[in-house]
């Protein structure tokens, strides 16, 4: 009988969710989240971030749209997370009629976009990327569903980022995905070159939160 090790009996998506745990830490903690959820700042403040969203996603998406056709790469490829249609509606709600013509990435933001695309030449680092947005807006993005709520009276257009009917029971979509994570042909190197990514991921995601806060003065509440 052989002998299993300890290390050969975690799932992969377990010492994934483990590797980027402290980044995923720093993120949540950023002073820009800080304010955020301390109700520092006004409406416009947020949609600061919901616009930076719209770019990251489109890139992610476009992506998507390639993976299609990946045999690794198209296992992430869920239709019930796009997130577009939804932002398309939060834009016109928090920005105006005009937004397509008026909203602008930050540079962090065009930065994140370009690493989303070269990270993509391969499936994992498509999913890296993925796996790092998608899942935590299902989890703790629902905490800012929560916030826009409580602090702005935002419940729909303004929130449908964080709405996601289409996967049914949020818990067991997590599962469905972690499962796809453990079940995919990585060699070990791949699965270290994932995590790699998804650090990238959340350290693209972290620059993105710090550029906010340097312009927060302008979105304080008084």
């Amino acid at each position: 009988m052989s002998v299993i090790t300890d290390l050969e009996a975690v799932p992969f998506s377990a010492t994934l969710r483990a590797s980027t745990r402290a980044a995923h830490e720093r993120a949540n903690h950023s002073g820009y989240m800080n304010a955020l959820f301390g109700g520092e700042l006004a409406l416009k403040g947020y949609t600061r971030l919901a616009i930076q969203y719209y770019f990251i996603y489109q890139a992610i998406e476009q992506v998507s749209d390639a993976m299609a056709a990946d045999a690794v790469g198209r296992e992430f490829v869920f239709d019930e997370l796009r997130r577009l249609p939804n932002l398309a509606a939060d834009m016109a709600f928090l920005v105006g009629p005009d937004w397509r013509e008026t909203i602008r990435p930050l540079a962090a933001t065009e930065a994140y976009v370009r690493r989303v695309h070269e990270a993509s030449g391969w499936a994992g680092g498509y999913v890296a990327h993925h796996y790092t947005r998608y899942l935590g807006d299902i989890a703790g993005g629902q905490m800012i569903r929560r916030l826009l709520a409580k602090n702005y009276g935002v419940t729909e257009d303004g929130a449908l980022f964080y709405h996601f009917d289409g996967i049914g029971s949020a818990p067991a979509f997590r599962d469905r995905y972690r499962a796809k994570l453990n079940a995919a042909p990585w060699s070990d190197a791949e699965r270290a070159k994932l995590i790699d990514e998804s650090l990238v991921a959340f350290e693209c995601n972290i620059a993105v939160f710090t550029e906010l806060a340097g312009e927060m003065d302008n979105y304080r509440t008084a």
